[in-house]
């Protein structure tokens, strides 16, 4: 049976055919493998289910995104505020008092 089926393409020439994906990898991204917990993939999957349809994987590297995005942003917050904050901080450590609060002393 399965000889029959085989034979019936035996003369498709491909010899011009080329390995690898039939659809190409849309730029800027790359294709890995990763193990992650089921209840991480329950819950992208059950999302999508519930949005009516799309794609877990495509939910995932959103979340992700926007984890980076925020971390980042939170990054930046600190370093400005510790930038802020130096003046008022002595060598030792020590805060000093703010500028206004002299005044309001004076």
């Amino acid at each position: 049976m399965k000889k029959i089926e085989a034979e019936k393409h035996r003369d498709i020439d491909f010899s011009g055919a080329k390995r690898g994906a039939v659809v190409k990898p849309e730029p800027g991204k790359t294709k890995i493998s990763i193990r992650l917990d089921n209840t991480v993939l329950e819950y992208f999957r059950s999302a999508v289910d519930s949005a009516g349809g799309g794609n877990y994987q495509t939910l995932i590297n959103e979340a992700l995104l926007e984890h980076v995005h925020r971390r980042s942003t939170l990054d930046l917050v600190r370093q400005v505020v510790r930038e802020e904050l130096a003046p008022y901080t002595t060598s030792e450590g020590r805060k000093t008092s703010t500028p206004s609060a002299r005044s309001a002393r004076r």
